[in-house]
């Protein structure tokens, strides 16, 4: 069975038993989160999309807090001696997708 979901304004394509990073979600590890904005359902062939589908999607926290890649903004002026240097980590949270009902 695989589903598309959306968590956090981004679609994601899961599988029972698959693990992923998503968007930082609040909760602890060990927490049991549903996402109910499921886009489309295929069970076996049968696809299910837009209103038609009335499935949930429940996983487990693994890691709560995970930070990505550093990402470095540079800015610079030439000749002026104008330089900006702004840099971040996004945070994300691990989870793995228990079961699509």
């Amino acid at each position: 069975m695989l589903a598309v979901v959306k968590i956090a304004g981004q679609q994601f394509k899961v599988q029972a038993g698959d693990s992923l990073y998503v968007p930082h979600l609040q909760g602890n590890t060990g927490d049991k989160v549903q996402f109910n904005d499921v886009l489309l359902v295929d069970n076996g062939g049968k696809v299910s999309v837009g209103s038609d589908v009335k499935a949930t999607v429940t996983a487990e926290i693994v890691k709560d807090l995970v930070q990505g890649e550093k990402v470095i903004a540079f800015k610079m002026k030439r000749r002026k001696g104008f330089r900006k240097k702004h840099g971040h980590r996004t945070h994300y949270t691990q989870i793995k997708i228990e079961s699509i009902a």
